[in-house]
């Protein structure tokens, strides 16, 4: 073989090598990036995941609030009820009782 031809080889091989080398480093460089996109669109999703949770909590503290203050009112309005009817007893008790007593 000539000299040529074992330069011609040698500087296949090298040039092989350093198309290697570039396109390992170029893979590094797109797992890197990859990684690196992953990792910014998981902390988004996580960023909007919390936000949407505290506007639920939100929303749900405020219907809990609007739904007690109803039954509250809901309560007052029958426990007022409930007074005057059992002053309403009483009196008519209180009545019996004296009547009971004076008239028996």
């Amino acid at each position: 073989m000539s000299f040529e031809a074992i330069k011609s080889i040698s500087d296949a091989e090298a040039a092989a090598k350093t198309r290697i080398a570039e396109a390992e480093a170029q893979a590094r460089q797109m797992i890197a990036d990859a990684e690196a996109a992953g990792k910014a669109a998981l902390e988004a999703a996580s960023t909007r995941a919390e936000d949407e949770l505290k506007l639920l909590r939100k929303k749900a503290a405020e219907q809990t609030a609007e739904k007690t203050a109803a039954f509250e009112g809901e309560v007052s309005a029958e426990a007022e009820g409930l007074r005057k009817a059992a002053e309403a007893k009483l009196k008519d008790a209180s009545a019996f009782v004296v009547e009971r007593i004076v008239g028996g």
